[in-house]
């Protein structure tokens, strides 16, 4: 079993540079496959979502060809066969196939995605849409069958901002009939991507970073380039590192707008940092002022941001307060961070920190990516040695972390045992 081994107190200095964002990659190989042309996507992290994706694309008859961060992804030999839970259960963005195979093929069957444990995270808001654009769905057991004559534009009101719901009824939309009106969508930056990369294919897709989207569609989509933006939660993740670690840690390859929401509760907790047009410098910050942080959609706090705020809310002096308003289980750190001495009192969607609190090495289990991520910042401070288990949830969503870690003055390595 691989884990996570940490010797806390080193200070963080020199550079980090941040991969392109898992949250759109994932959206973006399933979305290559609506044409049979070939799709060139570069700036893709070495995640192994990534590597996950490309066996599903495998599996369909697909192939991608890997240079270094490139992708291209050729699908002219692309079938809609099933996709069977040995594949999709491996993470939750398998499900934007349904929304790819039911908008090329007009057919799909495949099991329920998986992912992180971190709430119900139903896709009633995806069948809505299918069924919306004309699809009939069946349901055996874990399994759904998707199937429709023919795709048809009409008006789809979403009765949340989903993310997943929003590009997957986007990428079945796009070679529907007619005009497809998407109301109450989601407006993250990940989303804007996507739509950058079907406009680059041929589709008709109007009001990126609204509330509407307006889908006009078309009949078939072209071969396309596109670029993964930068990771919005991988910068935000060592930018409160330096928070709490730093001697001139310089974050590059930011995008400053995607982290406001961070950036403006830092400011209230005092954290030092200078900020350019795409990077940030931040030092070590003393005596952090306590905060009180809500999750929302963007561009709200972001809820995958929260697990890891949760680190600094133990180092700011008096009583800082955490609710989760997008998940029903974003708590799966804190139980770790109370063995490492953190002063805790938790429900499954509320914090409330007694700090600051000295955090010491302990071994430690990561229960989702985003608590992985709250465990590495809490053991690049913590007294002694840090060992975290269950790292898969970890790689799943962060290129190379020991590595760029270890460059900027960590002590951490990932070992067998």
């Amino acid at each position: 079993m691989k884990k996570i081994v940490i010797e806390g107190g080193h200070p963080l200095s020199g550079n980090v540079p941040i991969s392109g964002a898992k949250n759109s990659v994932v959206a973006l190989i399933p979305a290559a496959i609506l044409t049979e042309e070939k799709v060139e996507i570069s700036n893709v992290p070495k995640l192994s979502d990534t590597k996950n994706l490309e066996s599903i694309i495998n599996l369909l008859g697909g192939e991608i060809d890997f240079d270094k961060s490139r992708f291209t992804v050729d699908g002219k030999n692309i079938k809609s066969i099933p996709i069977p839970i040995e594949y999709s259960s491996k993470l939750r963005a398998s499900y934007y196939f349904m929304g790819a195979l039911l908008g090329r093929f007009k057919h799909v069957e495949m099991h329920f995605p998986g992912g992180c444990n971190i709430g119900k995270r139903p896709i009633d808001l995806h069948l809505k849409g299918f069924k919306l654009l004309g699809a009939s769905i069946i349901k055996e057991d874990d399994k759904y069958i998707i199937d429709a004559k023919k795709l048809k534009g009409t008006n789809i009101y979403l009765d949340f901002p989903s993310v997943g719901a929003t590009i997957n009824i986007l990428l079945a939309a796009v070679l529907a009939e007619g005009v497809t009106i998407l109301d109450n969508v989601a407006k993250e930056p990940e989303i804007e991507n996507i739509i950058d990369l079907l406009n680059n294919m041929g589709a008709k897709i109007k009001g990126a970073g609204t509330s509407t989207l307006t889908i006009k569609g078309v009949k078939r989509l072209h071969k396309a380039k596109i670029a993964v933006i930068a990771d919005r939660i991988e910068a935000g993740t060592y930018i409160m590192m330096g928070a709490l670690a730093g001697k001139d840690l310089t974050i590059e390859n930011i995008i400053p707008k995607h982290l406001e929401a961070l950036l403006s509760k830092l400011d209230a907790m005092r954290v030092n940092y200078e900020l350019s047009k795409d990077k940030i410098t931040i030092n070590k910050s003393e005596k952090l002022v306590p905060v009180n942080v809500i999750t929302s959609v963007y561009p709200g706090f972001p809820t995958d941001l929260a697990q890891p705020m949760t680190v600094l809310m133990t180092q700011a002096g008096g009583n800082s307060k955490f609710k989760e308003t997008i998940y029903e289980n974003r708590m799966g750190q804190i139980p770790e961070l109370i063995k490492m001495g953190a002063k805790v009192e938790y429900t499954n969607t509320t914090a409330k920190f007694k700090a600051p609190n000295k955090l010491k090495g302990k071994e430690v289990t990561a229960s989702d990516l985003r608590a992985g991520a709250a465990l590495i910042i809490a053991g690049l401070i913590a007294s002694g040695t840090t060992k975290i288990s269950n790292i898969d949830h970890i790689l799943r969503g962060y290129e190379d972390i020991a590595e760029k870690l270890t460059k900027v003055g960590a002590d951490i390595k990932i070992i067998d045992e």
